[in-house]
């Protein structure tokens, strides 16, 4: 008895005690990560400054030009023998792929470009350039730069084109129509075979050739490569109907 009479004694003290002890003060909240809250929130930008929450005006095109929303946008070429994988990748992705080239391999303007491999292979050296010349399109135009590049796009994508058709011995040129993926590819094409050949043998880099290519092209201006291009090519299918 005399046991249990301590035990329960020394039960009251400790009770005592803990409610004479001071609760501990909460901490206040503290402030959250911006950057953790661009991707836990959901809206993931591009290279943490872009939003693509972009319009597209060209119907044919929506179903290729891919806005996954990614910061930095690289696959490393997962499941590239897969068909039609390219609908299925980001956009600005697919133009720094364009970008990745030796050369023209051919003359434009009267002269042969060669680079000798500079951008082959190079990735981040790419997506850097990119997000330099999406820095000056902003400043330029102060316009979200990814609604820049789709209305390049857009602009540079030819509707009709030429092939080579044989009826008998005789060979002839026929006006057809242009596939939306394919219209995306040479639009594609285009632009980076502009930002390329400006580049070349200039006091221009590459960032500031593929920003004026851009805006130009997105103003339908008849100084931009990808828009003359185009305008050739629709003006050759005309004239084969």
């Amino acid at each position: 008895m005399m046991i249990l009479a301590e035990e329960q004694a020394e039960m009251q003290q400790v009770q005592q005690e803990a409610q004479l002890k001071p609760k501990r003060a909460r901490k206040p909240p503290q402030p959250a990560d911006t950057k953790k809250d661009i991707f836990l929130s959901g809206s993931i930008l591009l290279f943490n400054k872009y939003s693509y929450d972009v319009e597209i005006f060209d119907p044919s095109l929506r179903n290729y030009v891919n806005l996954k929303p990614v910061a930095y946008p690289n696959s490393h070429g997962r499941k590239s023998q897969n068909q039609f994988h390219k609908a299925n990748l980001n956009i600005v992705e697919r133009l720094e792929n364009a970008l990745m080239r030796g050369g023209t391999g051919g003359k434009v303007g009267g002269r042969v470009i060669r680079t000798k491999g500079r951008m082959q292979g190079k990735k981040i050296k790419a997506i850097k350039t990119i997000e330099t010349a999406f820095d000056m399109i902003n400043k330029q135009t102060n316009m979200n730069p990814i609604q820049v590049y789709i209305m390049a796009l857009e602009n540079s994508a030819p509707i009709e084109d030429t092939t080579r058709v044989r009826y008998g011995g005789i060979i002839s040129n026929v006006a057809v129509d242009v596939s939306a993926s394919r219209r995306l590819d040479i639009a594609l094409r285009n632009i980076a075979m502009a930002t390329v050949t400006s580049a070349f043998h200039s006091k221009k880099t590459l960032a500031d050739a593929l920003a004026n290519e851009l805006i130009l092209a997105s103003k339908n201006d008849i100084n931009s490569y990808a828009i003359k291009r185009k305008n050739e090519t629709e003006r050759m299918a005309r004239s084969a109907k």
